[in-house]
């Protein structure tokens, strides 16, 4: 197949959105199929906006020569309007939609324009690949009143989760063994954060918990890139001198996967509330037999079972966080219970091979027909 793919900068940008279309790339070109990556620059969302009114973003997207072209949902302001190219096109466009902007955190009086640009986006492709069940409803609710739907045909749509094999991960008998050692090492239980430094990912809110834990027998390592948003990063800093927590927090700033993996390995729990379409990372922390603590918002609940193998918390609630942060440092047995569930988790979860077949037999059906 002749495949395009529309993306936002580089493929190998750090983030889950990125690694799926990444692995997805890798498997189709394994396939013998040929990718073409059409990116746009990085701007702002009015910008992105602007896109949609550009004579030469149009001719490029007028003389692609595909089976079918794939667009990351990331891109919905810069397609929004100018996907009406596609209309009579030989081949059929899909969207992969990792979340939606209109189900993150906005000032109130955005949210309408941006479901209204999302509607307007999701309305005008042939098919979704969905990364969660969660990301397949919320885009369902977002149509359901849309008046261009109404009479129409269903577009065909597959979730295909993200796997997390992409890291060196150890067998199943090696990680029995890491939790057992975590279990019974002295010193403080080791927090482990992963996400890039924007507020959605809530490391705010996670510092804000930690303070009002009544001691300090634990230390915090936050991984991710600092310089997405730098002023958001620079009230990270502050946050952390003001509470007195320059001791036992440390910002690592991105890592390579090999460093990553010994964070994982150290660590006792994962820690990230965040909204996530799905949440690549409560996977990885669970191949490693970390139980993990995610936000209620988004797909984090398909995979994580409250007392099981991690918890889940309101966005938000510092104080429930915090509750739950004294729970887990009291009893490192339990950790280690909830790592070993987690581990169970991650056996049972499909590999990217998996997901990428999945897809790829998904573009095959929808590039052979298309009414």
């Amino acid at each position: 197949m002749r495949i395009g793919l529309v993306i936002y900068g580089s493929l190998d940008t750090l983030s889950g959105g990125y690694l799926y279309d990444r692995k997805l790339v890798e498997y189709l070109r394994a396939c013998g199929d040929s990718v073409e990556i059409i990116s746009l620059p990085w701007r702002s969302y009015p910008r992105h906006l602007l896109d949609n009114f550009s004579p030469a973003w149009r001719r490029r997207l007028a003389a692609l020569n595909l089976d079918i072209l794939l667009q990351d949902e990331l891109n919905h302001p810069s397609l929004a309007g100018v996907n009406r190219v596609f209309k009579n096109a030989p081949f059929p466009v899909v969207s992969i939609v990792h979340h939606l902007r209109a189900s993150e955190e906005h000032p109130v009086w955005r949210l309408p324009f941006y479901r209204w640009v999302e509607r307007r986006y999701l309305a005008s492709v042939d098919g979704f690949v969905f990364n969660s069940c969660t990301t397949q409803a919320n885009v369902e609710t977002l149509l359901l009143n849309r008046k261009e739907r109404k009479g129409r045909k269903e577009t065909p749509r597959i979730v295909a989760y993200p796997a997390a094999d992409h890291l060196d991960v150890p067998t199943a008998e090696k990680v029995q063994g890491l939790i057992d050692e975590r279990s019974v090492r002295f010193g403080p239980v080791e927090l482990l954060f992963v996400g890039n430094l924007i507020p959605r990912k809530g490391l705010h809110h996670l510092l804000a918990a930690l303070a009002r834990l009544p001691d300090r027998n634990w230390r915090l390592h936050a991984v991710g890139r600092a310089d997405v948003d730098s002023g958001y990063t620079a009230r990270i800093r502050t946050q952390i001198e003001r509470l007195g927590l320059g001791q036992a927090v440390t910002l690592h700033g991105r890592v390579s996967d090999s460093t990553l993996t010994e964070y994982l390995t150290r660590c006792h729990l994962l820690v990230v509330p965040s909204y996530e379409g799905f949440g690549i990372v409560y996977l990885e922390a669970m191949a490693f037999g970390l139980p993990v603590i995610a936000s209620t918002a988004g797909a984090a609940h398909e995979i994580v079972q409250p007392g099981v193998n991690g918890f889940l918390v309101e966005p938000a609630d510092t104080d429930k966080l915090a509750q739950t942060l004294i729970h887990c440092l009291d009893d490192r047995s339990a950790l280690a219970e909830m790592g070993r569930a987690a581990r169970q988790v991650y056996d049972r979860h499909p590999v990217w091979a998996e997901t990428g077949e999945r897809i790829r037999s998904f573009l095959v059906e929808r590039a052979d027909y298309r009414e």
